[in-house]
Order: structure tokens, then sequence, then C-alpha cells
């Protein structure tokens, strides 16, 4: 009775590994097809000559700045996709801009980046924090839990998730994304982008559910970076 016993339990150890492996198998496999940058994010990263990487880390230096913006990628969505973007804001706020690579291209499996960013950089007195998308949720996280770290945080087609301040926080979403407003439920920070979409805040290219914009990317992320810098300099 005892043998039985015990081989009944071993058939269901060894059912429930065989499950986990398969699901881990399947796991990895969808992570395998993620969003690739396109031409013109690849052409900053090889012709930017500011632009340093540091490990998981692209770094686009401001000069004699005092302050960063940490970002977290959207899921799925190759890092580098938001050089562009970074730039812009870069230019127009005058901030140093950090983008982190996630595992996998999954910003839940490494939400606490950002400890790590801001100890790496003591020079830097002030941290804002953002991201795109599953990326801008999860800074979300991270802000909420750590205020007393970061100064604000700016959400891409994303919203505030967590115990986070709306007045220190901007969320920028384009209108053919409006499915997003459903979910906003405050007034503080928030900018529409008439004909902007949700993937046009990265270069890489259409993504699958998105509407198509009726902008380019490049308006759309000239607006973003407007929009960020009026939301710092306030």
């Amino acid at each position: 009775m005892k043998n039985i016993k015990n081989k009944k339990l071993k058939t269901t150890f060894l059912a429930i590994l065989s499950t986990l492996a398969i699901l881990a198998a399947v796991f990895l496999i969808w992570t395998a097809f993620y969003y690739h940058a396109d031409s013109t994010a690849q052409e900053v990263l090889q012709n930017d000559g500011s632009i340093e990487t540091n490990g998981d880390l692209v770094v686009l230096p401001a000069e004699n700045s005092a302050s960063a913006l940490i970002f977290y990628p959207g899921a799925k969505v190759e890092a580098v996709s938001y050089l562009p973007l970074l730039e812009k804001i870069r230019s127009s706020a005058g901030i140093t801009c950090i983008l982190v690579k996630m595992p996998l291209n999954l910003a839940f499996l490494n939400e606490n980046a950002a400890d790590s960013v801001i100890g790496q950089y003591p020079d830097i007195k002030t941290w804002y924090i953002g991201g795109h998308s599953l990326g801008g949720a999860m800074a979300s996280s991270y802000a909420s839990k750590n205020q007393d770290r970061v100064s604000g945080l700016i959400l891409l087609g994303a919203y505030v998730y967590g115990d986070y301040p709306p007045d220190k926080a901007l969320t920028v979403y384009g209108t053919f994304n409006s499915d997003l407003e459903k979910k906003i439920d405050y007034t503080d920070n928030i900018v529409r982008i008439e004909g902007g979409n949700h993937a046009q805040f990265g270069n890489y290219g259409p993504q699958k559910g998105d509407h198509t914009a009726s902008i380019t990317s490049d308006e759309q992320q000239n607006i973003t970076a407007e929009a960020i810098a009026d939301f710092l300099n306030r």
C-alpha cells in the first residue's frame, strides 16, 4: 500500500515538473518574437557619438545636467526603439536619459532596475522615471514604492499604477489609443495627442491590435518631448 502511494506521489510530481517545463518553453518561445528597432532607431544608436552603453543601460547624457530620466521600454519591444524619442526629450528638456534594457524585453521581470541605475550615478541629484505601455506601468509601480527617490513620473500610453500622486505624473497618449481613457481616474497633467496611436512613441513599426495613426511617429514624438519638457520645467 505504501509503495502504491509513493508511486502515485512520484507520478504526480513528474507530471507537475513536465507541466512547468512545457509552460516555461511556451513562455520562452513567446518572448522570442518581439518588436525590433527600425532603421531610424538603429541609425541613432550608430551615429550619435554621445550615446554611452553601460551593461544593460543606454545613456544619452545631457551637458551639465544634474537630473535624469530613467526609461522602461514597452513589452516585447527592443529597447533601442526608443532612442529617437529620448534624443528629442534630451534636446527639449536638457535632461540626461537612461534607457534600461529589460530581461526578455519585459519590464515586469526587473521592475526595480531603477535602484541599480540610481546607485551607479551619484552625481545625478534629481531622478525621474517613466516608460511606455507595460514599461510605464512598472515605472509607476516603482515610483509609488520609492517616492523619496523619484521626483516625477512620465507615462506614455500608460496610466498611474499604484499609489503615486497624479499631480507629480505626466500621462501622454494618442487619440487612437482612446481605450486608455477608461482606465484614467484623474485629471492632472494629461496630454492627448490628436492622431497619435500606441506604438509611435517608439520606432519599431506597427503593433498588433493598434490603430493606424494619422500623424507620423516623428510628429508624435516631437509633441511628446515638448510636453515632457513643459512638465519638467513646471
